[in-house]
C-alpha cells in the first residue's frame, strides 16, 4: 500500500479531490483539506520534508495583498448599484421603444442591453433575472416563439463573462499571470464578434420565420409624437451627427494621444473605437441637453429618451475602459472610477438610498470572500500537487495528444464545456487552469488567446444541462402557472421548463463557432494586445562582454589622464553590433549604467 501511494501519489491525490467535490463539500475547504491531509501524508511517506507547508502562510498573504483581485468588489459594487437603481428597465423599455417596431426588435433589444448589462453590471444572475422579469411578459404578451424569447434572454444574459470588464477575465488573468488590461483588450473584439453573431441569428429567424418574432403593435409604442410620428426620423439624425463627431476624432486619435503622453507609432485599434464612440456619447449627450434646457423642439421624444437612458452608461463603460486601455488606469482604479461613476449616476436619478447602499456592498463583499476562499484553497491545494511534481505530471498526460498545440487546444475546451455542466466557472479557473497554464505556455500558446478562448467556452457553463445557472435564474423568473396578461386581458401558457432548456441550444452552438473562430483566427486576440519586446541574447552578451573590457580599461575616469588619451587614439573605443562607435552609457555621475547598456543592446537586437 505505502508503495502503491508513493508511485501514485499525484493521480491518488486528484482522485482524492473529486471525492471531496462530489460530496458536496464546499469547493474553497475541499481544496484546503485536499491540499493539507495529502501534504502531511506526504510527509510521513517520506516524499516532502517537514518543513513543506512553511512559506504558506506567506503565500497566503500575498494573496491577500494582491492589488488586482481589488477590481473584483469595485467593479461588483458598480454593477450591483447600475442594476438595483432601475438601469436594467430603462435601457429595456427604451430600447425595445426603439427596435420594437420591425420583426425581431424586441430579441434585439434584449440582446443589446445585455451586452450593456454586461459590461456594466459583470453578473449574470442580475442581467437575467433583469431581463427575465421585464421582457419575457412583454415578448410572451406579442406573440414571440417561447424558445427564441427564453433562449435569447439566457444567452444575453452570459455575455458578462466575455465583455470587459468582466470577472472572468480578472480571474483567469490571475491565474494565468498576465496583465488584466491585456486580457480586455484581447477579448474585447471575440466578444463583439459574439454579439454580432447574436443578432445575426434574430435577424436570420426574422426573415426565414417571421411569426416567430412581430413586431411590437402600434399601441405599444409609448414615445410617439403628437403628429402620430415615431420619432425614429430624429433620433437618425443625431445619431448621424454624433456618428460624424467620433469618426473626426479617430481621424485625429494618434495626433492627439502622441501630443498628451508622448507616444510614438499608432495606437491600438481597440483603444481607438473606444474613445471614438466616448467622443460620439458626449456629442450625442451634449446635444440632448442643450435641446431639452432650451427647449427648442429639435428632438423627438425618443431620441431624447434614448439619449438621456442610454448615453450615460455607454460614457461610464468607455471612461473606464479607456482609461485601462490607456495605461492611465490599473483595472483596480478602473473599477474604482466605475464604481463611484455608479454612485453618482444613481444619485442623479434619485435612486441612491442607505437601504440600496449597503445591499450593494453586503453583496460586493460576499462575492469578494466567496472568491477569495476558494482562491486561498487552491493554493493550498497545488501547495502539495506541484511539491509532488504534479504538474509534471499532467504535462505528461498531453504528451501522446496528436495534433500538437491545436490538439491540446481542442481536447481542453472540450474539458471545460464538460466540467462547465457540473461546476461554476469560478471553480474550473481556480482548479483547472492552474494546472493547464504551464502544458499551454510550454507549447509556445500565447497565454491572453488561451485565457480569451478559455473565457469563451465558460461562458457555455451557464447555458449547459443540467446545471446551467442561467436556465435556472430564467426559470426563478418566469411564469410556473398560466396567468392573465394585464394589458391584452389573454390567457398566457406558463413557461415550461423544457422551453428554457430548448431556447438554449441555439446560443450554445453561437457559442461553440465563436470558440473554434478564435481557435482558427488568434489575431482576433493578440493583434490587440502589446507586443512583447523580443531581447536578441547575442547582442546582450556581446554588450556585457564589451563592459567589461570597459571597466578593465576605464577609459572614462576622470582620474586616469592617460586612458582618456588611448581612448582617443581608438584603442579603447567599443564598437556596437552594427559595427559602429558605441558611446558609454553613463549615470548623472559618469559612472556605467548597465541597465541602460541592456536596453540599448535590446533595441541593436530588434534592428
Amino acid at each position: 500500500m505505502v508503495d502503491f501511494l508513493t508511485q501514485n501519489f499525484v493521480p491518488v491525490m486528484f482522485a482524492g479531490l473529486l471525492l471531496f467535490l462530489l460530496s458536496g463539500f464546499p469547493v474553497a475547504f475541499a481544496l484546503a483539506a485536499t491540499g493539507l491531509s495529502f501534504g502531511f501524508l506526504g510527509m510521513e511517506l517520506g516524499l516532502f520534508p517537514d518543513t513543506l507547508f512553511q512559506a504558506l502562510p506567506l503565500r497566503v498573504f500575498g494573496i491577500m495583498q494582491n492589488d488586482t483581485l481589488l477590481a473584483i468588489p469595485f467593479f461588483t459594487l458598480m454593477g450591483i448599484i447600475l442594476e438595483r437603481s432601475g438601469m436594467a428597465e430603462d435601457l429595456l423599455e427604451t430600447v425595445g421603444q426603439v427596435f420594437g417596431p420591425v420583426r425581431g426588435g424586441l430579441a434585439v433589444a434584449v440582446i443589446l442591453v445585455g451586452a450593456l448589462l454586461a459590461a456594466t453590471t459583470g453578473v449574470v444572475a442580475a442581467a437575467v433575472i433583469s431581463m427575465g422579469l421585464i421582457s419575457l411578459p412583454i415578448m410572451l404578451r406579442y406573440g414571440y416563439n417561447r424558445t427564441i424569447a427564453t433562449g435569447t434572454i439566457t444567452a444575453s444574459g452570459t455575455l458578462a463573462q466575455a465583455i470587459p470588464p468582466s470577472l472572468v477575465l480578472i480571474v483567469l488573468a490571475d491565474q494565468l499571470g498576465r496583465s488584466v488590461g491585456d486580457m480586455y483588450a484581447g477579448a474585447l473584439l471575440p466578444a463583439m464578434l459574439l454579439v454580432g453573431a447574436y443578432l445575426a441569428f434574430i435577424v436570420a429567424v426574422a426573415v426565414l420565420r417571421p411569426s416567430w418574432v412581430p413586431p411590437l403593435p402600434p399601441e405599444a409604442r409609448i414615445y410617439t409624437e403628437a403628429n402620430g410620428r415615431s420619432g425614429h426620423r430624429s433620433l437618425f439624425v443625431l445619431l448621424l451627427i454624433a456618428a460624424v463627431a467620433g469618426w473626426a476624432w479617430a481621424q485625429n486619435h494618434d495626433a492627439m494621444m502622441q501630443a498628451w503622453t508622448g507616444r510614438e507609432g499608432p495606437s491600438p485599434g481597440d483603444e481607438r473605437v473606444i474613445f471614438s464612440i466616448a467622443i460620439a456619447s458626449f456629442v450625442a449627450l451634449g446635444l440632448s441637453i442643450i435641446n431639452h434646457v432650451a427647449r427648442l423642439g429639435l428632438l423627438s421624444r425618443l431620441a431624447e429618451r434614448v439619449t438621456f437612458v442610454l448615453i450615460p452608461p455607454l460614457i461610464l463603460i468607455f471612461l473606464v475602459l479607456g482609461t485601462i486601455f490607456l495605461g492611465l488606469a490599473t483595472p483596480t482604479e478602473g473599477g474604482a472610477m466605475g464604481a463611484v461613476g455608479a454612485l453618482i449616476m444613481a444619485a442623479a436619478r434619485r435612486r441612491l438610498s442607505f437601504g440600496l447602499l449597503k445591499q450593494a456592498l453586503e453583496n460586493a463583499t460576499k462575492l469578494s470572500i466567496f472568491v477569495l476562499f476558494i482562491l486561498i484553497g487552491s493554493t493550498v491545494f497545488s501547495f502539495t500537487f506541484n511539491a509532488a511534481d504534479g504538474h509534471i505530471w499532467v504535462e505528461h498526460l498531453f504528451d501522446k495528444l496528436p495534433g500538437g498545440a491545436l490538439g491540446f487546444l481542442i481536447f481542453v475546451n472540450l474539458l471545460v464545456f464538460i466540467l462547465g455542466m457540473f461546476i461554476d466557472f469560478f471553480e474550473i479557473a481556480f482548479i483547472v487552469i492552474p494546472l493547464l497554464a504551464p502544458v499551454a505556455e510550454k507549447m509556445g500558446i500565447d497565454l491572453i488567446w488561451f485565457g480569451v478562448i478559455l473565457a469563451m467556452n465558460l461562458q457555455t457553463s451557464f447555458l449547459t444541462p443540467p446545471f446551467g445557472f442561467a436556465l435556472f435564474y430564467l426559470r426563478s423568473v418566469a411564469a410556473r402557472e398560466d396567468y392573465t396578461d394585464k394589458v391584452t386581458g389573454r390567457r398566457i401558457p406558463a413557461v415550461t421548463t423544457a422551453q428554457i432548456y430548448k431556447g438554449s441550444i441555439a446560443f450554445i452552438i453561437l457559442q461553440l463557432i465563436m470558440v473554434a473562430v478564435v481557435i482558427a483566427f488568434p489575431g482576433l486576440v493578440t493583434d490587440n494586445v502589446g507586443k512583447k519586446v523580443e531581447v536578441d541574447d547575442a547582442a546582450v552578451m556581446q554588450k556585457l562582454d564589451q563592459l567589461g573590457a570597459e571597466e578593465a580599461s576605464n577609459p572614462w575616469d576622470e582620474e586616469d589622464a592617460g586612458d582618456d588619451e588611448a581612448s582617443a587614439d581608438g584603442e579603447g573605443t567599443a564598437e556596437g553590433a552594427d559595427g559602429r562607435t558605441a558611446e558609454p552609457p553613463a549615470q548623472d555621475g559618469g559612472e556605467i549604467d548597465p541597465v541602460k547598456a541592456l536596453e540599448e543592446a535590446a533595441k541593436k537586437g530588434q534592428q
